[in-house]
C-alpha cells in the first residue's frame, strides 16, 4: 500500500486529524510564547539585579560584617551562616531521606499504611514553607527550647527538604533495572547486601542530584527562619549549634527594607551572592551526576 493511500484512509477514518493538526500548532506557539516570557522576565531582572550590586562587590563585601553604615556594611556573617545551616541540613536530612527512600522501595510492603505514606509524602512536598517554620517555632525553639539557635534551624529546613529527598530518591531507585537485584539474589546475597552492594551504587547519582537540588532550595527560604526567630543583624559567626545566626535571604531582606539607596546596593549585591551559590550547587549536582552515571553500565 502505498504512502498516499495510508494518508487518505487516516483522513477517511478520523476527519478531525487537520483540525488535530492545527490545534498541536497552535498549542506549541502558545507554549514557546510562555517560555520566551518567562525567560525575558528572568533576565530583565537578573540584569536589574546585577546592574544594581556589580559596583558594591568586592573582597571587603564578603569579609566585613553587617553594619548600620551602607559602606561599612558586608554578609560574612550571613554567608558563614548560610554555609553552617547547608553543612547541618545535609548531615540531618540526607541519611534520614535515603534511609526512608530505601525502606519504602526496597522492604515495606505494599498496603494502604505505605499508599498512605506515599500521598503524605507528595502533599508534604508541596506544603508552603511557612508551614515548616510554624511548625519549627512549636516543635524546636519552644517545646525543646533550642531557642533562635543554628540547630533549630537547620532541622526546620530539614523537615522541609526530607519529602523532597525522599521522593527524589525512590524515583532513583525505581530506576534502577530489575535485572541487577535479580543478578545479585542469584548469587546468593541477601536482600539488604544486593541494595547495599548493587541497587544503591547504581541509583546514587539519582540521589545525590535531588539532595543538592533539595539543599538549593533551602538555601533561599527566608518564612521558615524568620518564624522560629532568626535574627536580622547579627554581627558575628556562630561558634556553636546553639548560636544566634542569620544567613543570606534574611541579610538581603533587612538591607532591602531599609530606605537608604546605599543599601538597596548592598541587597543587590547580596542577591548576586547566593545567586553564585545556587549556580554553584547546581553545577555541583550537574557535575556529580555526569561523573557517576560514567561508571555506571547496566
Amino acid at each position: 500500500m502505498s504512502a498516499e493511500r495510508i494518508s487518505t484512509t487516516d483522513r477517511e477514518f478520523d476527519p478531525r486529524l487537520p483540525l488535530r493538526k492545527r490545534l498541536g500548532m497552535l498549542f506549541g506557539l502558545l507554549s514557546a510564547v510562555a517560555i520566551a516570557i518567562g525567560l525575558t522576565t528572568l533576565g530583565v531582572l537578573i540584569a536589574d539585579v546585577i546592574h544594581d550590586g556589580w559596583r558594591a562587590l568586592s573582597w571587603d563585601f564578603l569579609t566585613s560584617f553587617p553594619s548600620r553604615r551602607p559602606e561599612q556594611a558586608g554578609i560574612r556573617s550571613a554567608l558563614v551562616g548560610t554555609f553552617y545551616i547547608l553543612i547541618l541540613v545535609a548531615l540531618i536530612a540526607f541519611p534520614l531521606g535515603v534511609a526512608a527512600a530505601i525502606y519504602l522501595e526496597e522492604f515495606a510492603p505494599k498496603n494502604r499504611l505505605t499508599a498512605t505514606i506515599e500521598i503524605n509524602l507528595s502533599n508534604l512536598a508541596a506544603v508552603p514553607s511557612i508551614v515548616y517554620g510554624l511548625l519549627g517555632l512549636g516543635v524546636f525553639v519552644r517545646t525543646f527550647m533550642l531557642g533562635r539557635s543554628l540547630l533549630a534551624g537547620a532541622l526546620t529546613l530539614s523537615l522541609l527538604v526530607l519529602p523532597i529527598i525522599i521522593i527524589a530518591s525512590r524515583e532513583a531507585l525505581r530506576a534502577v533495572p530489575p535485572s541487577i537485584r535479580e543478578a545479585g539474589l542469584a548469587l546468593g546475597a541477601s536482600h539488604w547486601q544486593t541494595v547495599r552492594l548493587f541497587v544503591l551504587p547504581a541509583a546514587l547519582p539519582g540521589i545525590l542530584t535531588g539532595t543538592i537540588l533539595a539543599l538549593a532550595r533551602a538555601i533561599g527560604e527566608t518564612a521558615p527562619l524568620i518564624t522560629i526567630g532568626a535574627l536580622t543583624y547579627v554581627a558575628f559567626t556562630p561558634k556553636s549549634l546553639f548560636d544566634p545566626f542569620t544567613v543570606l535571604p534574611i541579610q538581603i531582606f533587612n538591607w532591602i527594607s531599609r530606605p537608604q539607596p546605599a543599601f538597596h546596593e548592598r541587597a543587590a549585591a547580596g542577591i548576586i551572592v547566593l545567586l553564585a551559590v545556587l549556580l554553584l550547587f547546581n553545577g555541583l549536582a550537574i557535575f556529580l551526576r555526569a561523573r557517576l552515571q560514567r561508571r555506571i553500565r547496566f
